[in-house]
């Protein structure tokens, strides 16, 4: 059974940063596309970043240059990097897996950890 618990969510002001991590347990982050995806009250699900099993990460031009994906393939944990937090950036962040082929969704998703900027 495929599990992602998410953690390192929590209340900052304008500028400031967050480690976020997701532990994974069923599925290696090595083997998987794994991405992470926000979601602002009253606003659709966001794509923020992936990283491909290569390595090769890609970002969401809203994110790009301010979040850093990585893993820890030891730890079995996705972290994503928040820097430079904007009162936009307040949302449920949640990681995903998917397959890594074309065809694939992100189909394996965690409850969320909730960030919240304050300006």
């Amino acid at each position: 059974q495929v599990q992602l618990v998410e953690s390192g969510g929590g209340s900052v002001q304008a500028g400031g940063s967050l480690r976020l991590a997701c532990v994974a347990s069923g599925i290696r982050v090595s083997v998987y596309c794994m991405g992470w995806f926000r979601q602002a009250a009253g606003k659709q699900r966001e794509w923020l970043s992936s990283i491909w099993p290569s390595g090769v990460t890609t970002y969401a031009d809203s994110v790009k240059g301010r979040f850093t994906i990585s893993r820890d393939n030891d730890k079995n944990t996705l972290y994503l990097e928040l820097n430079s937090l904007k009162p936009e950036d307040t949302a449920m962040y949640v990681c995903a897996a998917r397959w890594p082929t074309s065809s694939a969704s992100f189909s394996n998703w965690g409850q969320g950890t909730q960030v919240t900027v304050s300006s």
